[in-house]
């Protein structure tokens, strides 16, 4: 028998069921993360004298071939060998010779795939934090670079009080704030070995499993072996926050849509980040953040389709979770990609202040302020709510904005309005007026961002201190 689990057998595999059960057509892109965790292996076996170290030698040799005709596309994957634990194996063998079996004693492809999961998301999330970060920091230069910028607040996408843009832009630096918490929290659940739990029982061979969590620079190991081979939760956690990162970057691609069009023309995007039209010659279309928007809907599917598999899977490994892997390979190319344009695309992005003062000018979102003076007066709020309602609508009425009025057509209101009316109404009176903490006021704002910037530097020792696991 061809197969290398084929000695049970009397009869080759259907040739469908093959190409059906195959897994090697993606999961080759755990090939690195398999050597490693094979590499590390084979030596837990020499140095518990499971193995002599001859067979380790030549083993380790072998592997290094491996792992170098991998990255010079020499390897020829086949469906046949099934997954990329069976054509790394196959290919070692060729190799080595029979000396290269020996380097599956011990462990089981079930304890061996969910260490490569491992290995791959803990270097991605590492990655996504740091791409994260970068994204951070285009959006704090973009906020300290307009932080006298004063743009309409909206509520229900109408225009409600005027803020700073730097406080609006501040508001995704918090998003994304929570999102790398998030990451670094799960990163502990991920930074666990599964390998040495065996098929789910555990292994007769008198391993040392945490030899091997310290070869590979894993913090933990799995303290039960069937929940060792048969745990997805870490990647349904990694799915679920990179749903919540997608959602967040989707909420900003809307922004931006909204603000590079026409009828805002709040800012322009670059032209490296837009695209134009086959027909009409005018059109700057914000594909990126058009694209990302829709990508963030697989990322979606993906999460619900791993929860789906798992729902009713009984202990421990079974077929089904085989489907743990194209999702997450997906959602790691989705993010990937939308990060790694965004930094780049709020970097280069050109603020239009002159057209977001006018916006403010020529709306009533100092509306409220009139309110909060007259309640400064004496004057319930309720009742100044009303007063100021049809100062409004008397105002519409009249095709006037609120600075446009005399201060008789203001006292027509109420006779508690005077001249210090029109002070209130400015827009940076409105906006500074806000001064407590995660307010719009300048002082609150630059506060912010130096917050933000300080934390920076924290999650930079977080980076530092992971990216450079050494896998010994």
């Amino acid at each position: 028998m061809s197969k290398l689990w084929g000695g049970r057998f009397t009869k080759q595999t259907d040739q469908l069921v093959e190409q059906y059960t195959a897994s090697i057509t993606f999961d080759k892109a755990m090939a690195e993360e398999d050597i490693q965790g094979s590499l590390a292996h084979v030596a837990m076996l020499g140095a518990c004298g499971i193995l002599p170290q001859g067979d380790v030698d030549q083993i380790t040799d072998g592997l290094h071939q491996v792992a170098s005709m991998i990255r010079r596309g020499e390897l020829d994957y086949s469906v046949s060998d099934e997954d990329i634990h069976m054509n790394i194996e196959k290919a070692l063998i060729e190799l080595v010779g029979p000396v290269g079996g020996k380097l599956h004693t011990g462990r089981s492809r079930n304890d061996q795939v969910a260490t490569d999961m491992h290995l791959y998301l803990r270097k991605r999330v590492i990655t996504f934090v740091e791409l994260l970060v970068q994204l951070q920091e285009a959006l704090i230069a973009q906020a300290k670079e307009n932080v006298e910028a004063i743009v309409p607040g909206y509520t229900h996408l109408q225009r409600a009080q005027p803020i700073l843009f730097a406080h609006h832009l501040m508001a995704y630096v918090a998003m994304f704030e929570r999102d790398i918490e998030r990451l670094t929290d799960s990163y502990k659940r991920i930074d666990m070995l599964p390998l040495g739990a065996g098929a789910l029982a555990g292994t007769t061979f008198a391993i040392d499993r945490h030899y091997t969590a310290k070869q590979l620079g894993f913090n933990r190991v799995y303290e039960n072996s069937l929940d060792a081979v048969s745990d997805r939760d870490f990647i349904v956690e990694f799915l679920s926050n990179a749903s919540l990162i997608m959602m967040h970057l989707s909420r900003l691609c809307e922004e931006l849509v909204l603000w590079s069009s026409t009828e805002f023309q709040f800012v322009e995007l670059d032209d490296a980040f837009c695209t134009g039209s086959s027909i009409m010659p005018q059109k700057k279309n914000p594909d990126v953040a058009e694209l990302v928007r829709g990508k963030t809907g697989r990322v979606y599917g993906n999460l619900m389709g791993m929860l789906t598999v798992l729902k009713a899977l009984p202990l421990a490994y079974n077929k089904d979770m085989q489907e743990d892997k194209e999702g997450m390979f997906d959602t790691v190319h989705t993010l990937d990609g939308a990060l790694r344009l965004f930094a780049p695309m709020i970097a280069t992005m050109k603020v239009n202040r002159s057209r977001m003062r006018e916006a403010v000018r020529q709306d009533f979102s100092n509306a409220t302020d009139i309110a909060d003076f007259l309640v400064g007066k004496g004057l319930p709020f309720r009742q100044a709510h009303e007063v100021i309602g049809k100062t409004v609508l008397y105002c519409i009425e009249q095709n006037k904005y609120l600075l446009d009025l005399t201060l008789d057509e203001f006292k027509q209101f109420s006779e508690l309005f005077d001249d210090r009316i029109y002070a209130v109404l400015q827009p940076e009176q409105v906006v500074n007026a806000r001064n407590v903490y995660g307010g719009t006021a300048t002082v609150q704002v630059e506060a912010a961002i130096g917050r933000a910037e300080q934390a920076l530097a924290q999650k930079a020792l977080w980076i530092e201190a992971n990216v450079g696991i050494k896998l010994a």
